[in-house]
Formats: C-alpha cells, sequence, structure tokens
C-alpha cells in the first residue's frame, strides 16, 4: 500500500530558484542598506504571548479578531504566531530594558503569519523586513526612516513607478475633533454605507476613508479632512517631515484619505504605491505610533517605524538567475579526487565560489563544467603517470582569479 505524501499547507510556498535568489537579493540589499543608516539587527520570537498583539492591533480589528493563529500551549497560556513586528518590538522595548538605548534604531526581517485569503503576493505565512526608531519624538526621525526607505527602492531598482503617498493624522487632540466630526458625518449616510463601513463607524471611523466598496466611496471625497482640525502643533510638525523630505531630495505627494485606524498612531502615515502589481498596491508602509507604548504598559514613548513585504518586492525586482561559478575544479581522473577537494576548499576559503565536479563519466565531466558556465574551469588529469592541470579562463574572470588559478598550476 503507497503511503500518501502529505501536501504544503494553503498559503505557504516553498521558494527556489531565480524566485530565491530575488528574495535574497530583497534581504541582502535592506542588510546593506540599514547598516549605512546605522540600525541595529535585533532577532525577534516568532510567538508572543496572544496579549501582545490583542492589545497592539486592538480588539476591534480583523488581524485580531479573524487573522491570527493563536493557540493553548501545554502550560494553558494563550500564545500567537507573530502576524506583524511592531508590538515584539515595543514589548522587547519595555521587557528588556532597551529604554538606555533610546533613542534607538532597529531592523529586523522574517516570517509573519495571518489566517487570511491567499491571493498574489499574499501568503498565510509571508515575510517582511521592518525597521524602527524608538524613542524619537522630533520630525527628524520620520525623515530618516522615510529617505531610508526611498534608497532601499532604488537599489532594489524597483523605484520606477513607485510613488510615496504622505499624510498626517495630527496629534492626539486634532485626531480627537477630527474623528469625532467624521463620525457626525457618516452618520448622516448611515443607512447607505457598506455593512463594513457601518460596523466600522461605531468601532472604527477612520477606517471608512480607507473603504474600497464603490458605496462607500461616494462619500468619502466630501469626508471632513484633517487639515481642518489639526492643531498648530500638528501643523508644524508636518512641515517639518515635508521640508525634510525635499531636502534629502525625496519625492512624494500628499494623499488625505490616508490613514490608520489604531488610536496610537499620530502624525506621519505614509505608504509607497505602486500600479505594477494590480490592485495589491502598497510596496512599503509605515507611520508614528506614539501612543503604542502605553497600550503595552509602558511609559509613553515617542516611535516611527515601517514594514514591507518581501515577496512583493521581491516580485518587482528583475529576474534573478542563480549566479554562475566563479570557477569549477574539475578530476578527470578519480586517482586526483583528494588533489580536486583539496583546490576547491583553498578557493572557496579565499572567497571565490567554487565546484567540484567528479562524478559521472570521467570523459563526460569537462563537457559538463562547461555546460554548467563558470568564470574558470580548473581541469586535473594524469599525464604520463603525472598529475597535470589545464585551465580555461573566460575574458569576465577577475585578475585575482587568473592569478590564484595560475598559483595552482605551478603548484600542481
Amino acid at each position: 500500500m503507497s503511503t500518501q505524501t502529505p501536501q504544503a499547507i494553503r498559503g505557504t510556498q516553498d521558494i527556489f530558484g531565480a524566485d530565491a535568489e530575488a528574495f535574497a537579493f530583497v534581504v541582502e540589499t535592506f542588510e546593506r542598506v540599514r547598516k549605512l543608516y546605522r540600525f541595529r539587527r535585533v532577532e525577534m520570537p516568532v510567538f508572543e504571548k496572544t496579549a501582545v498583539f490583542s492589545r497592539s492591533l486592538g480588539e476591534t480589528t480583523d488581524v485580531v479578531s479573524k487573522e491570527m493563529y493563536s493557540f493553548e500551549d501545554r502550560g494553558g497560556e494563550s500564545l500567537t504566531l507573530r502576524p506583524e513586528f511592531t508590538a515584539g518590538i515595543a514589548r522587547a522595548f519595555i521587557t528588556d530594558g532597551w529604554q538606555q538605548y533610546a533613542p534607538l534604531k532597529v531592523a529586523t526581517h522574517g516570517p509573519l503569519f495571518r489566517y487570511e485569503r491567499p491571493q498574489k503576493g499574499r501568503y498565510r505565512q509571508f515575510h517582511q523586513i521592518d525597521a524602527e526608531i524608538i524613542g524619537a519624538g522630533e520630525p527628524q526621525a520620520d525623515v530618516e526612516l522615510l529617505v531610508m526607505a526611498d534608497q532601499l527602492l532604488k537599489e532594489l531598482g524597483i523605484a520606477d513607478g513607485v510613488t510615496l503617498q504622505l499624510n498626517t493624522l495630527g496629534d492626539a487632540e486634532s485626531r480627537e475633533k477630527w474623528r469625532s466630526q467624521l463620525v457626525a458625518y457618516f452618520m448622516g449616510a448611515k443607512d447607505q454605507l457598506s455593512e463594513d463601513s457601518q460596523e466600522r463607524l461605531a468601532k472604527n471611523p477612520l477606517r471608512i476613508l480607507d473603504s474600497k466598496d464603490p458605496r462607500d466611496k461616494v462619500f468619502t471625497a466630501d469626508a471632513p479632512k484633517i487639515d481642518d482640525y489639526l492643531s498648530s502643533e500638528a501643523q508644524d510638525f508636518f512641515a517639518k517631515v515635508t521640508s525634510g523630505l525635499d531636502a534629502a531630495g525625496v519625492n512624494w505627494t500628499r494623499a488625505p484619505t490616508l490613514v490608520r485606524g489604531l488610536d496610537y498612531y499620530r502624525h506621519t502615515a505614509f505608504e509607497f504605491v505602486t500600479d505594477r502589481l494590480g490592485a495589491q498596491g502598497t510596496v512599503l508602509g509605515g507611520g508614528r505610533y506614539d501612543g503604542l507604548m502605553e497600550a503595552l504598559g509602558g511609559a509613553a514613548t515617542p516611535a516611527v517605524g515601517w514594514a514591507a513585504g518581501i515577496e512583493r518586492l521581491a516580485m518587482l525586482v528583475d529576474e534573478k538567475g542563480e549566479a554562475k561559478a566563479d570557477a569549477i575544479v574539475v578530476v578527470e581522473d578519480d586517482a586526483l579526487l583528494n588533489s580536486g577537494i583539496a583546490q576547491v576548499s583553498l578557493l572557496r576559503r579565499e572567497g571565490v565560489s567554487a565546484e567540484l565536479v567528479a562524478s559521472g563519466s570521467a570523459r563526460k565531466r569537462f563537457d559538463k563544467a562547461v555546460k554548467m558556465g563558470a568564470k574558470a574551469i580548473l581541469a586535473l588529469a594524469m599525464r604520463d603517470g603525472q598529475p597535470a592541470a589545464r585551465v580555461r579562463v573566460e575574458d569576465s574572470a577577475s585578475e585575482r582569479l587568473r592569478q590564484r588559478l595560475d598559483a595552482l598550476v605551478a603548484e600542481l
């Protein structure tokens, strides 16, 4: 009786070949840019106590009510696979004494988990890069994160056709005035709103501005605008963010309907948007979340951050084929196998990417190496009872690689 092979879980993916190379390119570019901006690397647990996310993301959000992977462990404690990074980093800032390093610039990347409908570029296990500045209340922190994101997209080669959309949510006072005016406005049209937005009206009225439903769009265009309720401090903060972006040469466009539903978001909200992925337009997004630490029981601490889906970014980068080896060592006589192992090990220790071809028909090994493609091939064979070597080098090979191979042949 044959054994049935278990299938992959829906919404997960096995990443291989050119897709895996594009994924790695995104991560490597992010790591390089993070170091330029002096962000410290952190590694966070994949699961946390459920309260970390339910309190930070808000009990009424779709993520908490429908999308979290929560489970009870053997000790009877409710745990949740992380659906995003910010809450876990904020928890660590409070519990691990990271306050002493404020303002703290940290960055991380890895898998996140949400039980939602899989679609193009969206998975139940997905991956993000994430950057946060905690303990900095000045607009320069927002500017630095936005300039960093802009540079990252340029270095990935995907900045063309990507627009930075920017809005302000004001300070707590401005936001509360705006919120109450939005509620009053939408209450007047409550029966004509979509079912989702009728529900949002009670729990999260700002989210109605985000709605894609045509029934809601009729009303969102004329809804009260945040600008009418901004305090002078909030206006000044936003002006400093935009002038900082202008000084750094970062293009932006105002998006007055761009909102964040959770109450702890303040001031700057932003998204880098493209039309190259169909309806799923956002490639990187974030904002200032000055009220989050208090929601987790910490002291009031200003903070700003962003995250981006690695899969989405990888879909936008140019095709990344797997790189050819710098050198291939071919063993054409099995008596020289150990010599071949020694040579390929030497090359790798010197930073040369190398492959060993020493299996299959001895006569066909050299041809096999040629087909694999490499900047250089070092073939080892016996001639008149003595070990001999021949080298084939492409024009693209570096001078250092040529010299190294010449030295190896001289030694042989």
